[in-house]
């Protein structure tokens, strides 16, 4: 069965044998980057692209504000607006690493299925997809040992999203209200409701690019759910209304704003800004693959690494709202 894995993995990167350690050629590491995309929704609506170098300036040329006016050439020459985002921060990638084992008594239990080789992959791929979402949200710091068992949301592989907004736009990023180290949500709190909270959180966003009618508001579970439930108690007991809270267009927009549960998404946390401001990066010449036979261990490992980097293009059209705390009734 291994030797049937081999052949297979060999031939979907064009190698001839995967035992060994091999670049996955660009365009083919394109199509797995692809199959892992679409294995999220929420990173089918971001930017997930390769670049050639491992630290530069970012790939996308987001426009800072207004580009159209008038000038009086019988006395003013006319001059080009430079359109382009506001921050000149660039970009780093970093090893990062998708190790998988597979025992040989789980693959003699799946040799049964012909297309085996395409359902290991696709479990795989999910895998990455899912861990690609819960860096980008959670993600602190590159570590050089990274540890599943002290940072168990893999806090140290990578500085996510929100991580980068902490520390390069923490003006646009609001902690706590008139509790330090909090934001109240509820009757006596910061914010009466979640409409508010995300009105707010939208108000941080630079001007020049808040009302261009692609902001989005990303919403934390618990949040999601504690509004959903004052609806029920309010409207729940009518068979008609309940339907209509259970359906998931009822609490689609807050604070004026599309609104969207993503896996792994803080459960006390607020993010406006555009799906297209989200970026994930990877090395398109850095992704490496080999199986190894490990008899030792009585498994299959396959080794998978690729230099990897999360993305705010545009700082100026990102902002958060975090440790919102619920107040009880």
């Amino acid at each position: 069965m291994f030797a049937a894995l081999q052949v297979a993995l060999a031939e979907s990167y064009g190698v001839e044998l995967a035992s060994k350690t091999f670049s996955v050629e660009p365009s083919i590491a394109q199509e797995l980057n692809e199959a892992i995309t679409h294995k999220s929704d929420f990173l089918q609506r971001i930017n997930v692209i390769g670049v050639t170098e491992i630290k530069g300036q970012k790939v996308f040329l987001g426009v800072s504000g207004p580009v159209t006016g008038r000038t009086n050439t019988k006395t003013t020459d006319r001059e080009a607006k430079d359109a382009s985002a506001l921050d000149d921060s660039i970009y780093e990638l970093f090893s990062t690493e998708s190790d998988v084992s597979l025992p040989y008594a789980k693959i003699d239990a799946w040799a049964k299925f012909p297309d085996f080789q395409q359902r290991y992959s696709a479990a795989v791929q999910k895998q990455i997809a899912l861990d690609r979402l819960m860096i980008g949200f959670h993600g602190l710091k590159a570590a050089p040992q990274t540890s599943i068992t002290e940072f168990p949301m893999l806090q140290d592989v990578n500085k996510g999203w929100l991580q980068i907004a902490r520390e390069q736009i923490p003006e646009q990023v609001l902690k706590e209200g008139k509790v330090a180290g909090k934001v109240t949500l509820g009757e006596g709190g910061d914010y009466a409701n979640l409409d508010a909270l995300v009105h707010d959180t939208k108000q941080m966003v630079d001007e020049r690019v808040r009302d261009g009618g692609d902001l989005i508001a990303i919403i934390g579970s618990d949040l999601l759910a504690a509004d959903k439930a004052k609806l029920y108690a309010k409207q729940g007991d009518l068979p008609t209304e309940k339907e209509r809270i259970e359906d998931a267009q009822v609490i689609a927009t807050y604070g004026g704003l599309p609104s969207f549960s993503v896996p792994f998404f803080p459960v006390n946390t607020v993010v406006v800004t555009s799906f297209d401001n989200l970026s994930i990066y990877f090395q398109d010449s850095s992704w490496r693959k080999q199986t190894v036979d490990n008899p030792k261990r009585s498994r299959v490992e396959d080794y998978n690494s690729r230099n990897e980097g999360y993305v705010i293009e545009q700082l100026e059209k990102f902002a958060m709202t975090e440790n919102v705390e619920l107040v009880k009734a």
